[in-house]
């Protein structure tokens, strides 16, 4: 049996030439960008501002667990219903422009849920959240985070998010050019090559989107150009042309139609204080959820690394409170909530750069970014179905990797019971079972099918205790006798 690749660079190890570093960091960057940007696309924030946030809480984070821990932190697809319903629950009457008070009350509650949890594992250990969360649970909800995004993955693929009618061959051969270059860069690759291949993935699948645009353009076929070029246009376009259009000072202004509205200080004689419960009990269910996958995210890094990022250094009560804090800071700033980005990980699993300086290279350039005016356009003409491509490989990483941890584990599935609990994660999740409260066409309050799946787990993995009658197979117990004896 061959060893598997050790790490090219590890946790504390720095690149040693600035190209590499420039190209390490450009490759999170690039893996994180779509699914970040595609959630302010989606709610009505801002782009740039949503970039920012994701950069500083990914930098609030590194600085928490004190370097340890080389995660990246961005924009969470979770919360998108309970985003969506508290823009409409008005907590303050007749304010101006849409009402986003609700999503920084409701991150704030995230982020303290975070906190409240890394303070009793801090004080009693964490032996209740493992049994609350053990990796029969846990497991399977990383298997349908990933698969749940494999959807996504294919709408941008061809280009159906506008309706099928968009169905788009060009788009389609972008994704598969974008795919292919990945898989073979990753896995054929020598050096440089076999280390940025999200890189080398992304830009063959652009260029091919751009040469194909280019021809649409001289023959005249609207069907070839896959590339909008329509951000550039908006900033240098007759009559367009400003400071904002160098650099992105707005993105913050109150009131301002493209930014995200502040909470103004003369409001709060206006708040509903009544709808508070309202808007906890949108986020405080998915907190939940996202806290799974905080620990899913880990144990599959802490695998790739070989760390115990959870029970070792930097520890659970360090991480959960980086990600926390960096939620509600972007909550603050942009409306959004942040979480660990499972595709930064599979960059690490696929690449085996582990380097937390490179992650924090890549978080301090994406803040730049986010200010850059031409930069961010420029990112915004990436057409979805080149990382559509790459993501079949990045959210079919995610899913693997709870297969993986199931695995490792050595979870038997010669019990009815691990049956049981698996089988109704997997088919609540992957099948979309949300409840829904109020009126069905417009509810209340939406807990999502993630969360919805995690809920049922816990509760049958308690319920369904094991029978002591029900034999574990003689290979895993011969596997446990052997550990014993090492």
């Amino acid at each position: 049996m061959t060893e598997e690749k050790t790490l090219v660079l590890d946790v504390e190890e720095n690149p040693k030439k600035l190209s590499e570093w420039v190209l390490f960091s450009l490759q999170h960057i690039l893996a994180m960008l779509v699914a970040c940007i595609t959630v302010p696309l989606i709610t009505g924030l801002s782009v740039a501002a949503t970039l920012v946030s994701a950069g500083i809480g990914t930098i609030s984070y590194i600085l928490i667990t004190k370097k340890k821990s080389p995660v990246f932190l961005s924009s969470s697809f979770a919360y998108l219903a309970p985003m969506s319903s508290a823009l409409a629950v008005g907590l303050i009457d007749n304010a101006a422009g849409r009402n986003y008070l609700g999503l920084i009350l409701g991150m704030a509650m995230v982020g303290v849920v975070y906190v409240l949890i890394a303070l009793l594992i801090r004080f009693i250990g964490t032996k209740w959240l493992n049994k609350l969360l053990p990796p029969i649970v846990v497991g399977p909800i990383i298997m349908v985070i990933g698969l749940s995004l494999a959807g996504s993955a294919i709408n941008n693929l061809t280009n159906v998010n506008g309706g099928m009618q968009n169905y788009n061959w060009v788009h389609i051969c972008s994704g598969l050019v974008a795919l292919l270059a990945t898989a073979l860069s990753a896995h054929y690759g020598k050096k440089m090559i076999a280390l940025i291949p999200f890189v080398i993935g992304m830009g063959s699948g652009y260029l091919f989107a751009l040469a194909m645009t280019g021809i649409g353009y001289a023959a005249g076929v609207d069907y070839m150009k896959v590339v909008d070029f329509t951000p550039f246009v908006n900033i240098f376009g007759e009559g367009n042309f400003s400071f904002a259009s160098i650099f992105n000072y707005k993105m913050f202004v109150p009131n301002d139609p493209e930014s995200f509205l502040f909470l103004r200080f003369d409001e709060i004689a206006k708040f509903d204080w009544l709808k508070i419960g309202e808007i906890a009990l949108l986020f405080i269910p998915v907190s939940l959820v996202t806290v799974c996958e905080h620990i899913g995210d880990h144990e599959n890094l802490g695998n790739i690394i070989k760390r115990d990022l959870l029970n070792g250094e930097p520890g659970m009560s360090r991480t959960l409170t980086g990600d926390g804090i960096a939620t509600a800071i972007s909550g603050a700033l942009c409306g959004a909530a942040n979480t660990t980005y499972g595709e930064n990980v599979a960059v690490i699993g696929t690449t085996k750069i582990a380097s937390v300086n490179v992650v924090l290279s890549a978080a301090i350039a994406t803040v730049v970014i986010g200010f850059i005016t031409p930069i961010t356009a420029l990112l915004s003409t990436i057409p979805g179905s080149v990382t559509g491509g790459v993501s079949l490989i990045l959210y079919g990483f995610i899913a693997s990797s709870g297969v993986k941890m199931l695995i490792q584990e050595k979870v038997n599935f010669n019990k009815t019971k691990n049956i049981f609990v698996a089988s109704v994660i997997l088919v609540a999740g992957i099948g979309g079972f949300a409840w829904l409260f109020g009126d069905p066409t417009n509810p209340t309050i939406t807990i999502t099918s993630t969360a919805v799946a995690m809920f049922l787990g816990i509760f049958l993995n308690f319920i369904l205790k094991d029978k002591k009658d029900e034999k574990v197979p003689e290979a895993v117990l011969a596997d446990d006798d052997t550990e014993a004896n090492q």
